[in-house]
């Protein structure tokens, strides 16, 4: 745990983001070091003179000792890179962020989860479908992510609490700082079985130009994304947005073209999203049908150093076994025996011929063999 201090310590300087704590990182080999180097070192790792000031600065500023204490005193778990339990979806997309901070818990099984966001202002149109979507994921095990906001965020957090699943909120704040006040209560919910999240650094207060980026993650923890009511300016409309560029479903719920609530999620499907007309749609277009097999799968036989190997050589494009073979110098039947588990646990898919190719986290399941 002591070696987080460092990673909250480069978190609380404005400035420092995913890219250069990656540089750093590089340089550096660890932030320990990052932490403790001078300025002139700082640069030679990239970073500008006023920003190597900066955080040379900072160590005199910050007691990183008695930050992290009041973080552990609050309940607060600290994820980074760096470590196992760091959600594997959110590492797929582009600049993850190198710190997360949760109350409550993020489970293996979280894994499968899909968002639901929307208007603040919903209709009753709006409130029955976001309760018969999150009720109909969290009845089949699927984690419910949203952003704790009025309106379809909330309900959505609700309902699936009520129907029994687990839900995670991603929030615009640190995590001590829940927003709106209002749903503090159901915050302390979804910590008993879920989690409330957030990149921000402890004490952060909510700021409105900490939300879009925030929606990144909301996105990123997910299968696919839904759009239940938007307005055209929704912000909703961006977490779409960041779905579709880290490669997830988009759905959207048609609604009236009278309505000013459904012209976002009107205008989405417009630019190709697909119509989301029932929660059925959903599991079929990600194969969740599967999902419990995945599940079995991934807690019965877990990852190791082979099928950690086999994912980082195989790709998007398929590759034959004598290739894997040859790149990864295993021996041809230790690769056949890992790929078969590894197929069965959705990370890699055969397309024939002997071909594979890997199945991100990012991406929506495994698929029968055509």
């Amino acid at each position: 745990m002591d070696d987080k201090k460092y990673w909250i310590g480069f978190n609380l300087i404005k400035g420092i983001g995913a890219v250069w704590m990656q540089s750093l990182v590089a340089y550096f080999g660890d932030l320990e070091s990052a932490w403790k180097a001078d300025a002139s070192a700082l640069m030679e790792a990239g970073l500008g003179a006023k920003l190597a000031e900066k955080v040379v600065g900072a160590r005199t500023q910050i007691d990183l000792d008695q930050v992290l204490a009041k973080i552990e005193a609050q309940g607060i778990t600290i994820l980074t890179w760096a470590d196992e339990t760091y959600p594997n979806r959110l590492k797929e997309i582009d600049q993850p962020p190198p710190v997360l901070y949760i109350r409550g818990e993020y489970l293996m099984d979280d894994l499968f989860a899909v968002a639901i966001v929307g208007t603040r202002k919903v209709t009753p149109y709006g409130r029955q479908v976001t309760e018969e979507i999150a009720s109909f994921l969290a009845a089949n095990g699927i984690t419910v992510v949203s952003g704790l906001a009025r309106g379809v965020d909330a309900i959505a957090h609700q309902t699936a609490l009520k129907a029994g699943g687990r839900t995670i909120a991603v929030l615009g704040s640190g995590v001590d700082k829940i927003y709106p006040p209002e749903h503090r209560a159901l915050a302390e919910q979804m910590m008993q079985r879920g989690a409330v999240m957030s990149d921000y650094a402890v004490g952060t207060p909510p700021d409105a130009s900490n939300f879009p980026p925030r929606n990144r993650i909301i996105s990123g923890l997910s299968l696919a994304v839904v759009v239940i009511e938007a307005a055209e300016t929704s912000g909703s409309l961006i977490t779409a947005e960041f779905a579709a560029e880290q490669g997830r479903e988009v759905f959207a719920v048609p609604g009236s073209i009278l309505a000013p609530q459904s012209k976002g999620a009107n205008r989405l499907l417009q630019k190709g999203a697909q119509p989301l007309l029932t929660p059925m749609d959903l599991m079929q277009a990600l194969d969740l049908t599967r999902m419990d097999k995945q599940k079995t799968a991934r807690k019965v036989l877990p990852s190791d150093e082979t099928e950690t190997l086999l994912l980082n050589t195989l790709g998007a494009e398929p590759m034959h076994v004598d290739e894997i073979r040859r790149q990864s110098e295993l021996p041809i039947e230790k690769i056949s025996a890992t790929l078969v588990l590894m197929e069965l646990k959705g990370m890699v898919r055969q397309v024939g011929g002997m071909n594979y190719v890997a199945v991100r986290e990012g991406q929506a399941g495994y698929k029968e063999n055509p």
